[in-house]
């Protein structure tokens, strides 16, 4: 008999609750180790590497300094999509959306330790989540977004209260999100907030996470 699987198993959900994604394109020049060490010294919990333009020596690369810089503070790394790289870089995650590898197979790839995220676009995309070895969903895009050109239509605040109450896995709620509605996520049922250009692009990405972070956490009073 298979050991039933605990989500987020040796993290915890806590261990996503402010969840940065990565665009080096907003970063305004700036080193995106540079950018990421001060979100985390903000608040952030989580990051995940997403970089599609790079080739995958240069994606290996950059995921092998982030996970130098992250794993001393304990904040543990995801790699978008790419499995082989997780793997090459020892990433404690993996994020997998709609046209990436099954689950299954990342699943069967992939140490046991490594946890495993997969974008839900619809309630479709819930139901089946239900038989995949998951450990978190990402509820994509909760609000329109201009980060993401190929996005699915919102799940808006109603959306994703009825998604809230379709799962027991964890949601990270991705799209659309900044510090001015943060916690309104979190009150509708998402377990974390994950964002892109509400740091990446901020002028000060430390005060900014740390705002998100405050928001967040008046969120989930």
């Amino acid at each position: 008999m298979t050991e039933r699987r605990t989500p987020m198993q040796g993290w915890g959900v806590e261990a996503l609750r402010l969840m940065l994604v990565t665009d080096e394109a907003l970063c305004a020049g700036r080193p995106l180790e540079q950018v990421v060490a001060a979100a985390v010294r903000g608040g952030v919990r989580c990051v995940q590497l997403r970089e599609k333009q790079l080739g995958t020596r240069a994606f290996v690369e950059r995921a092998r300094a982030l996970k130098s810089l992250l794993a001393p503070l304990r904040v543990p790394l995801v790699v978008n999509d790419r499995v082989d790289v997780a793997l090459a870089c020892g990433a404690d995650g993996v994020h997998l959306g709609q046209s990436d590898m099954p689950v299954e197979d990342a699943r069967r790839l992939l140490p046991p330790e490594v946890f495993i995220g997969w974008s839900v676009e619809s309630f479709d995309d819930l139901r089946r989540a239900a038989s995949l070895p998951l450990d978190y969903l990402g509820t994509s895009p909760v609000f329109a977004t201009a980060t993401k050109s190929d996005a699915a239509p919102p799940w808006g605040l109603e959306g994703l209260r009825a998604a809230r109450d379709a799962t027991a896995l964890p949601l990270v709620a991705i799209g659309g999100l900044h510090a001015g509605n943060a916690a309104l996520a979190i009150a509708h049922g998402a377990d974390s907030v994950a964002v892109v250009s509400a740091i990446c692009a901020a002028a000060d990405p430390e005060a900014a996470a740390r705002e998100l972070a405050r928001a967040v956490g008046e969120g989930a009073r």
